[in-house]
């Protein structure tokens, strides 16, 4: 038996998963932004639990790197909010705090090398979720 689908039922389908995938990629950059935002308040509050590196390129400041984390964080949380009211600003700025969480991530690793790699996971899925959706899907 040969089964056909109507343009409406891929279109009503199209809709479905890329409501789906958004909302993947706001819980999960809701959940990262909390993240980053108490690993920014250690790093504020307390040095000495985050490891040194003495021969680092790019070596800042702990508290440097807290304040960094904490202001990223911030912003992931209210575009995550920006996305569950399924604005299409906060799709592409989404991507864009994602991507700026990455790096930061990445410049990170030497101090707290496990939770920057699980955050840099997280982000990429983020990414991912963000542009699996059609343009013309989206709200």
């Amino acid at each position: 038996m040969v089964t056909t689908t109507t343009k409406h039922q891929r279109s009503a389908e199209a809709r479905v998963a890329a409501g789906g995938l958004t909302a993947f990629a706001c819980v999960l950059l809701a959940i990262s932004g909390i993240l980053d935002i108490t690993r920014g308040v250690m790093a504020i509050a307390e040095d000495e639990i985050y490891l040194h590196t003495p021969d680092y390129v790019f070596k800042f400041d702990l508290t440097s790197w807290g304040w960094i984390h904490l202001g990223l964080g911030a912003v992931a949380l209210a575009v995550s909010i920006g996305l569950a009211t399924v604005a299409k600003w906060a799709r592409l700025l989404g991507v864009a705090i994602a991507s700026l969480l990455i790096i930061a991530n990445f410049l990170s690793i030497p101090y707290y090398p496990f939770w920057s790699i699980t955050l840099i996971a997280m982000y990429g899925f983020i990414i991912w979720g963000l542009c699996m959706v059609e343009p013309d899907t989206q709200g």
